[in-house]
Parts: C-alpha cells; structure tokens; sequence
C-alpha cells in the first residue's frame, strides 16, 4: 500500500519531518540532563517529541572553544542508540567555524541529525557550511539554520531553496537589536514579539520561505522561564497564526508545554482519523464524512493533523499506527 504521506503531501512531506520542540543547551550539567530527559520522554511518549541540540555558539567558554568542541563530540557518540542529537556550531565567519565541523561532524556525524548553522545572511554561507561538512566525510548531514537579520530574512526563500537546509528559525533578538534601536526592546518580550509589525512580519516571510520549499519552520525562543502558560500561549500562536511547525526551548521546563501547544485537540485528531480511513478506503477517491465532500486537498489537512498527533506522541487508533512503524 502506499503511504498516504507519498500520496498527499510530496515535496510538502518536510514540513512535518521533525519533532516539534528543538531544545537547546551548552552547559556540560545541562546538556547531560538534556539527554537523559529525551531518553525518559521518548520512553513515556512512545515516539521522540524533542531535539537536543548541544550548543557551541554560546555554550563555549571564550578561549575554551576547542575543549567545548571536544566535549560535545563526546556527548553525541555517549549518546543512546536512536537519540536525535544536533550541534549549533559557530557561524561560518568565525575563527572556530572549522574546528567546530572538524571536531564534532568529523569525529560524530553518523550520530547527528542536524547541524544548526547561525548568523546566515545569504545562500553563500550555507554553501560554505555545506562543503565544510562534505570535506569531512558528512555529505548526508542536514543543515538547519538560523535567520537573524533584516538582510537575512530578505533572503529566506532562497536560503530555504537550498537542498541541503532542512530547517529554517527566526532569532528574535538578534534581529531586533539589528535595527540599531529602530525596533523597542520591547519588540523581544512575550508579549511584543507577537504584535510589532517589523518582527510579525520576518516570522510569516520566514515560515512562508519554509511552505514554499518544504523545509521545517523553527519558531524562536521565549526568554520568560516561569511563566509556562504565556509560553504555551505563544507556541499556540506561532502554530496557528504564524504556521510555524516547531519552537525552540531554553529551559526543560519549556519543553512540555510547547508539545502539549503544538499537539492536535481531540476533536481535530478524531475527525481526521476517520476520514483518512474513509479516504484510503476508497483509493484516495472524493469522500462524504457528515455531509462535507472531501477530496485530495483536504485529505492532506487531516493527514497532517495525524502526522503531528503522532510526532507529539498521542495514542493513535491501531489501523493509523500502522502507518507509523516504530
């Protein structure tokens, strides 16, 4: 039988490729308990609904970078079996570029899922970022990348145009401190970040570079830890206003809530059960379900609404599973 996600969604199949929730971390203590928090999660949730990326950017002590290096190529090939493990590196301009690629893809790329490349202003970096990691021997590594300036965001589509990127993110604060004062502090706030024009509109440019070339959007970090509820709110938001598929986290605290934001309701995920089931039936033909026609356009709403109730770990019916070998 062939999968329904071969059938609906086709170059669109990537924007649903990933975990939910990126979770980062460059403290030795922090990034060992990252680990061990998505090894418990994978085993209660049934599936893996975050990433660990181990960070180098602005986790590494200045002066300490290569050691920093080495200790996250020792976290990666420590990891277990299955765990989806990321690195953020330096940005392709700084000193510690090639070292970073050198010591960690070198040594640990067939245990890594990703790369995340900061500070792109334009294709030419990713391409830079690319032939580094193949002068390695990590030709299959995808990258991920992070957008954070004005410039950048100009240039999110072809960025995301580029095969090897997987992932594109918004970094709020840099790109808000690139305007040189033009945008307010405020704009990096909870609660601004979700209402000035010139941060609301890189978010849609950058997660429609992403639809367009079926690549995931990254939604960037929220900096107030405590309050878990405004950050479930925020995540909501990203999901449903700004179409975003995936959300950083900072803190583990963060981590559930952005799962429990970006997991189907109960309703939605019964709806589309049964009409993928009622789809497949009958051979992807037009379907009735309570007196609505369905065809293939809205199959593959609903069959992305399934693909994101399992990548956020909710029990599906067993003839749905099946589609999801472990």
């Amino acid at each position: 039988m062939i999968h329904p996600r071969d059938i609906l969604l086709g170059a669109q199949a990537g924007a649903f490729a990933l975990p939910v929730c990126d979770h980062y971390s460059g403290v030795e203590a922090r990034m060992k308990k990252s680990l061990r928090l998505q090894a418990d999660l994978t085993a209660e949730f049934g599936t893996c609904v975050f990433d660990v990326t181990l960070d180098c950017e602005d986790g590494a002590p200045a002066g300490g970078e290569t050691e920093h290096a080495a200790l996250v190529a020792e976290l990666v090939l420590g990891a277990p079996v299955g765990a989806r493990v990321a690195v953020r590196v330096h940005p392709v301009d700084h000193p510690h570029f090639d070292a970073d690629i050198a010591q960690i893809a070198g040594s640990a790329a067939a245990r890594l899922c990703h790369v995340m490349l900061p500070k792109v202003e334009s294709v030419a970096d990713v391409q830079r970022a690319a032939a580094a990691l193949d002068a390695v021997g990590a030709r299959a590594l995808p990258l991920h990348v992070l957008i954070e300036s004005p410039a950048a965001v100009q240039r999110a589509f072809d960025i995301a145009a580029q095969p090897r990127v997987q992932s594109l993110s918004f970094g709020l604060m840099d790109f808000v401190s690139a305007h040189g004062g033009a945008i307010p502090a405020s704009a990096m706030t909870l609660a601004g970040q979700f209402s000035h024009p010139h941060v609301w509109r890189a978010k849609l440019d950058i997660a429609a570079a992403c639809h367009a070339h079926g690549k995931v959007a990254s939604h960037n970090v929220v900096t107030e830890l405590k309050d878990l509820a405004a950050l479930q709110h925020a995540a909501r938001r990203a999901a449903a206003e700004l179409a975003y598929t995936r959300m950083w986290s900072i803190h583990p605290d963060q981590i559930r809530p952005i799962i429990a934001a970006f997991t189907p309701d109960e309703a939605a995920i019964e709806t589309a059960t049964a009409i993928i089931e009622r789809a497949a039936a009958s051979d992807w033909a037009p379907v009735q379900h309570e007196g609505c026609l369905h065809d293939r356009a809205s199959y593959r709403y609903h069959w992305q609404v399934i693909e994101r109730a399992h990548q956020t770990g909710h029990t599906l019916p067993a003839n749905v599973r099946a589609w999801f070998p472990a």
